[in-house]
């Protein structure tokens, strides 16, 4: 009897570290997630949403009507790794009682990480406030100014639309626009925010007695610039095909850069002539980048037989070579782009200007320059309005694609 009893007890024992060891390795959950990454400017919220296909898992990340997929999804017990190869960003966390805490990875120019705290929890359907008081409305179009730690300024177009306490928009710069923004109004502040996977953003602002909006935005885990709006709605930028140009004596582009086999490609070979050809300044890293392939690449698979050629000029993190590409060819991947690819330099716009002398600068990427069958520059654009800007985007390809359905026809 006191053997069995023995044996039992040790049985009952076993049991008991068998049922700790499965409570210790909990399977991460499936569902939506309020996730919040810890910038300079305090916490940056977003959301995320995982989910479970036939075995299959996948992320989502969620700002306003954007969708970004992340297919590259590990969840191994209470640890997952999400990973975005064409930005190359990476987060890793833990689940530790219901949170999810850990880091996310942004890889910056030069191949520099940048390392944000990250964690999450579920049930959570507000982005910045529970319960807030809407005291105001900021729907429509704003005139803004930022102004950097340094006192560099750059004017933008504020469009903002508000549904009670619930706040999307974006802002356009000269350089390109913000993206999707999704935030909440309370009393008589905003609050702003989006992951894409690439680029962390945190707006703030309060809108005073004279109906201005004074705020600040955070970028990542340093970068900060302050900015001021007035309501307006004939609100415009700069035309963006004046801020790059031709220098004086130039009326021709030209460059020879590898493609992604090591093969020397220039402007000036057979396959161009006679071509209207569309050369795109870029960067697997630049989120208004990939809203411009994600135009481009159908649209030259629709007029590559009527005579269309277009060249990526890739400027990217990595000075070395063969990790440079590795991230193209994931970006050429993602877009199933068709057209030509070439390393051109490093993510650096001083640089970028070295590559091109013929160009007073490059300001921004992406920029795209308009090449006629005769080999002449016809237009240069600074940025790329992506969808996130609504009607700006729409104005913005029908533009483009009248323009090259004109040169096509032109003899």
């Amino acid at each position: 009897m006191k053997i069995r009893n023995i044996i039992t007890a040790g049985l009952i024992f076993l049991l008991s570290l068998t049922g700790c060891n499965k409570k210790s390795v909990r399977q991460v959950p499936m569902g939506q997630w309020r996730g919040e990454l810890s910038t300079a400017g305090g916490t940056l919220p977003f959301f995320f949403e995982l989910k479970d296909s036939s075995g299959i898992k996948v992320a989502l990340l969620l700002n306003g009507d954007e969708i970004v997929k992340i297919d590259e999804v590990n969840i191994n017990g209470d640890s997952i790794r999400l990973y975005l190869p064409a930005f190359n960003s990476t987060i890793e966390a833990k689940l530790v009682d219901s949170t999810l805490s850990g880091t996310l990875k942004l890889i910056k120019a030069g191949g520099v990480p940048q390392i944000l705290l990250f964690n999450a929890k579920q049930n959570i359907p507000y982005r910045f406030i529970k319960n807030p008081e809407n005291k105001i409305n900021v729907s429509g179009r704003w005139a803004a100014t930022f102004v950097d730690d340094e006192g560099s300024s750059y004017p933008a177009v504020g469009e903002m639309e508000q549904n009670g306490s619930d706040l999307n928009g974006t802002f356009l710069t000269p350089t390109g626009d913000y993206r999707y923004l999704e935030g909440q109004v309370n009393d008589s502040s905003i609050y702003l925010s989006t992951f894409d996977g690439a680029h962390a953003f945190l707006f703030r602002a309060a809108l005073d007695k004279s109906n201005k909006l004074r705020g600040d935005f955070w970028s990542g885990n340093k970068y900060h610039e302050s900015w001021t709006a007035v309501r307006d709605k004939n609100a415009k930028l700069p035309n963006p095909d004046s801020l790059t140009f031709l220098k004086k004596g130039f009326t021709k582009l030209d460059f020879t850069f590898p493609d992604l086999n090591g093969n020397k490609v220039s402007l000036s070979d057979p396959k161009y002539k006679d071509k209207v050809v569309i050369v795109t300044l870029a960067g697997s890293w630049c989120p208004n980048c990939h809203d411009e392939a994600g135009f481009l690449s159908p649209f030259f698979d629709k007029y590559h037989s009527k005579g269309l050629e277009i060249i990526g000029l890739m400027y990217e993190n990595y000075d070395d070579a063969a990790r440079a590409i590795r991230q193209i060819k994931k970006f050429r991947d993602k877009f199933n782009i068709k057209y030509d690819l070439l390393l051109a330099g490093a993510n650096n716009k001083g640089e970028a200007s070295k590559t091109l002398p013929m160009l007073n600068k490059v300001m921004a990427f992406p920029t795209t320059i308009f090449i006629d069958r005769k080999s002449r520059v016809r237009k240069i654009n600074t940025g790329f309005s992506g969808p996130g800007t609504g009607e700006h985007y729409i104005q913005l390809t029908d533009r483009f694609t009248d323009f090259v359905q004109k040169l096509l026809n032109e003899k």
